[in-house]
């Protein structure tokens, strides 16, 4: 077994893992939330290291990360397990399995980062689950693909603790992040966890310098009223920048939440106007194949830049960073 990071041990025997705000103490023989940390003889392990329940070849399009490396691909791993339940989960049947129930296979890092090299993606993506649960062997990919001069991706919901990120801070340069709500309450009955930590983990994320997209799954009836939308949006544009891009994306039904339809398309524009109207640059609408604000078009002039039909894209108004209309620097990470 792979001893974890990030723990203390108390008198008693117990472990108190340190890598995600749950902060599980954690009993001999017990995990933790996630289900995949145990104590064993006082010492915490990351049962799940090196499992691999997905593994895809994906365009990095689809995480969805529209200014880092666009039109290249990331070689995407997920494995077993979550510090979130959500109710709306799409990727359940990993997210919510257990070592005992879930299918995978076990892959060392180094063997990962040469897949990843040999089929010519220049990324490794930590996604389909939870990545913070997998501390321990993103850390080893990470710095192995460093070496190979691969990025280092991470979907993630953002519950993560300050310590386990900054651990991080060397190996991860693309840190696409949930935010699910801006509701406490939310986080509480439908994640289980809370909102405060995902901000706070969004800053220190910045702060580490690393690129920073949004994702919010607008549910009909759930979080999408203007209210809601326009803190939420008013938060990042005051703390992560108007430049970081937003994309707010069409639920359909899964899982746990299946008593309401698809988000209607128009409140997806009417969300897409909002942010524009309070100063955000890259407002995007995911989810609704072949949608005109899926594009990205230049906040000075309106240029189209880059249009997208799926998860292709096509660089049509771009002259290297630059708008090559009125010649505005274009946030892209490209190299």
């Amino acid at each position: 077994m792979h001893e974890a990071s990030l723990y203390t041990r108390t008198d008693e025997g117990d472990c108190i893992c340190g890598v995600c705000p749950h902060g599980c103490r954690i009993a001999e023989e017990r995990t933790g939330i996630c289900k995949v940390r145990k104590n064993v003889g006082g010492r915490l392990y990351a049962l799940n290291y090196g499992k691999v329940a997905a593994e895809a070849i994906d365009p990095i399009e689809k995480k969805p990360l529209n200014h880092f490396l666009p039109g290249t691909y990331s070689y995407s791993i997920g494995g077993i397990g979550c510090n979130f339940h959500c109710k709306h989960c799409q990727n359940w049947h990993i997210s919510q399995a257990d070592l005992d129930s879930g299918i995978y296979r076990e892959i060392p890092p180094e063997v990962i980062v040469e897949k990843a090299k040999k089929s010519g993606c220049r990324s490794v993506s930590i996604t389909y689950n939870e990545p913070t649960i997998w501390h321990e062997y993103s850390m080893d990919i990470g710095r192995l693909a460093g070496k190979e001069g691969l990025k280092m991706v991470y979907v993630t919901n953002g519950y993560i603790t300050a310590e386990a990120l900054t651990q991080l801070g060397d190996v991860l340069h693309a840190y696409r992040v949930d935010l699910k709500s801006f509701s406490d309450s939310f986080y509480k009955t439908i994640c289980g966890g809370r909102l405060q930590p995902v901000l706070d983990a969004a800053v220190t994320a910045r702060g580490l310098g690393m690129h920073i997209e949004t994702v919010t799954l607008i549910i009909p009836g759930i979080n999408d009223s203007t209210e809601e939308t326009g803190r939420m949006i008013s938060w990042v544009i005051d703390n992560l920048g108007p430049d970081t891009p937003m994309h707010f994306t069409r639920f359909h039904p899964d899982y746990r939440m299946t008593d309401r339809g698809p988000t209607p398309v128009e409140t997806l524009e009417r969300i897409y106007g909002q942010a524009k109207d309070l100063g955000l640059s890259y407002p995007y609408i995911g989810n609704v194949a072949g949608h005109k604000y899926e594009n990205t078009y230049c906040p000075s002039c309106g240029n189209l830049l880059i249009s997208r039909t799926g998860f292709r894209m096509e660089a049509e108004g771009l002259d290297g960073d630059r708008c090559s209309k009125c010649g505005e620097t274009i946030p892209l990470f490209l190299k």
